[in-house]
């Protein structure tokens, strides 16, 4: 099977073709030039079954030759494309301009699912951006050796309330909670940056004269990320790593909730010895739509 890999940032793209490449798939990258880490190159070079191609966002028409000249009709899309990159970087050629005209909203949702009714329409399907890492969905239950307590647990309730609310309209996925009350919610910046800015407010009302209330809640201060509603699983799935638990650590958070079989944990065993370190609980809730 030939598989074309639609690549953003971070290491998502790498654990996808390295998953593929495993299973024996030949697969043609298409490389974001504002994205995708230079060390793809290094893939294709030291393997055969890994080629590269660049392009740059907004290049839609380029994307579908480069997969029709290598004879993929089925592709995937992995990593990270900021928010802020697709609504102000891109430069559209005349495929994906005559799109953008006729989308009713320009979120994140409704633009990815036009260009892959686009990439359908020209014989290649994208699908789910968790295939060949179906291990690596986050598992029900208490991930971490210790479990959230009271106080946290009482975050992650009202922060479940307020993170569907939210995803339910494409604004973000992630909220950092206090004392049952929403100290920041992620837009257009991405979750680490909505968590360092939940820090950063805390520190703030600290140095105040808060009277010390502020360094109370800073310690518990607890990070939900969820998917959306109606998850399309083919793009924009939720993603934990390493990083993301250095970013609490700066933040001063305590308490991570997620989805369980609807979050990717990427280096898993990594992740947990991290949180054991900084007593960090980590919690997987189940579905809930």
């Amino acid at each position: 099977m030939k598989l074309g890999l639609i690549a953003g940032n971070g290491r998502f793209p790498f654990l996808l073709l390295d998953a593929a490449r495993a299973e024996g798939c030949e697969v043609v990258v298409a490389a974001i030039k504002e994205e995708t880490d230079l060390e793809i190159n290094d893939r294709a070079r030291i393997d055969a079954g890994v080629t590269v191609h660049w392009l740059s966002l907004g290049e839609l028409s380029k994307l579908i030759e480069t997969f029709r000249a290598a004879g993929v009709t089925r592709a995937v899309m992995a990593g990270q494309v900021k928010h802020k990159q697709i609504f102000s970087s891109i430069r559209p050629d005349w495929r994906l301009a005559k799109l953008l005209l006729n989308l009713r909203t320009r979120n994140t949702d409704v633009l990815l699912g036009a260009v892959a009714k686009v990439l359908g329409d020209e014989g290649i399907e994208l699908i789910s951006s968790t295939a060949f890492l179906e291990p690596l969905l986050a598992r029900e239950g208490v991930l971490t050796g210790r479990g959230p307590d009271e106080e946290e647990r009482k975050n992650i309730e009202y922060g479940l309330t307020v993170a569907t609310g939210l995803a339910g309209f494409d604004i973000g996925q992630t909220v950092v909670i206090a004392a049952q009350a929403c100290v920041a919610v992620e837009a257009m910046e991405g979750t680490d940056a909505a968590i360092e800015r939940a820090g950063a407010l805390m520190r703030t009302l600290d140095d105040d004269g808060g009277g010390g209330e502020a360094s109370t809640l800073a310690r518990h201060l607890t990070v939900i990320k969820l998917p959306k509603p109606k998850q399309d699983m083919r793009f924009d799935v939720p993603v934990i790593g390493v990083r993301t638990l250095e970013t609490m650590i700066r933040a001063g958070a305590s308490c991570l909730a997620i989805e369980a079989g609807r979050t990717l944990l990427f280096d898993g065993d990594a992740i947990i010895r991290r949180a054991a370190e900084a007593d960090i609980a980590i919690v997987a809730v189940p579905r809930r739509y």
